[in-house]
């Protein structure tokens, strides 16, 4: 049996009793004006983070969701589209996606904007989406792409590239130690499927992301999320998991490198009424600006003594240029 049947066995498993302590969500459930989420959603929540955005999801886009779970996120992103089929939930697991089909029939109760075929529950698999080029303008996954091996993370990322729209958004969350993984839960299957033991680096996870050619990456959210410790596992030393949310734009790739931010700012406090860097970057006294890491690096090089650059927050939100 490979790791993708067992993943498969315990998310069948899953969707027909549901394991509210199967993943453990680091962010809030967001609340939106007029949405009312049902408790079995809630229940099924099997992700790790949030790929939900208000600002990703202006002007009705077209979403692709992989991995639909009990269905939340698939209803969050229809409260912003509200077309038939405007949203496309895809799934490998066949009782997954009927258990999300059934509570969409208890969403409809409870919401009286939302309509069960806004979504377009289809079965596919993310390593070869049923979805044409360059027709999606958001796409997401929620703590799947961690139990793909690097081999296959690869293909998945490049389907995801191919599917979107020029400048479309890849939006993610993922969990990922900078901690030693020995080989051996590495392997294991079943560790895998419960997204405790495939985790990359948070730098390995980036670098494979702009692989794919996103050339825009923005981490949004860097959260602890759980501990593998000994004792409680086949393992010498704890290994510390965080999850992190990350947006990957479809960006032309810079011919330097992706622009990822990760929440650093520069700050100048000269005499000067600014700063130009003749780089594209204009600072004004003692206006926080948000950059990329690679300007909070070059900025920094430049040796000034009137240039404060932050630390990244791993928390991106946003403006700023590259």
């Amino acid at each position: 049996m490979s790791y993708l049947d067992t993943t498969k066995n315990v998310y069948k498993k899953a969707a027909e009793t549901p394991d509210v302590g199967l993943c453990c969500t680091t962010s809030p459930i967001g609340q939106l004006p007029g949405l009312e989420i049902p408790v079995i959603m809630r229940e099924m929540n099997y992700g790790c983070g949030s790929t939900v955005s208000a600002r990703d999801l202006v002007n009705n886009p077209r979403v692709l969701y992989v991995g639909v779970g009990g269905g939340m996120e698939l209803l969050q992103f229809a409260y912003f589209n509200r077309q038939k089929g405007g949203v496309i939930g895809l799934d490998v697991v066949d009782e997954m996606l009927a258990a999300a089909k059934n509570n969409f029939k208890e969403a409809e109760k409870l919401n009286p904007w939302f309509r069960a075929d806004f979504i377009d529950l289809r079965q596919g698999t993310a390593l070869d989406l049923p979805i044409n080029d360059n027709s999606i303008d958001v796409a997401a996954q929620n703590c799947l792409f961690n139990i793909f091996t690097k081999e296959d993370l690869t293909v998945a990322l490049k389907e995801m590239y191919r599917v979107l729209k020029p400048h479309g958004r890849l939006v993610m969350s993922d969990p990922v130690s900078d901690d030693f993984i020995p080989p051996h839960i590495q392997n294991d299957e079943r560790l895998r499927a419960l997204c405790m033991s495939g985790m990359l680096s948070l730098e390995d996870y980036l670098a494979m992301i702009a692989a794919a050619g996103f050339g825009t990456l923005e981490v949004r959210a860097r959260r602890p999320y759980r501990v593998l410790a000994p004792g409680h596992y086949d393992v010498d030393e704890l290994i510390y998991i965080e999850s992190v949310e990350v947006a990957a734009i479809k960006d032309p790739m810079p011919a330097d490198g992706p622009c990822i931010f990760t929440g650093k700012t520069a700050i100048y406090y000269g005499s000067a009424p600014y700063f130009d860097d003749g780089a594209g970057h204009v600072l004004l006294p003692n206006q926080p600006l948000a950059v990329c890491d690679k300007t909070a690096a070059a900025l920094k090089d430049l040796g000034r003594n009137d240039i404060f650059i932050s630390a990244a927050t791993w928390h991106y939100d946003g403006g700023g240029c590259c």
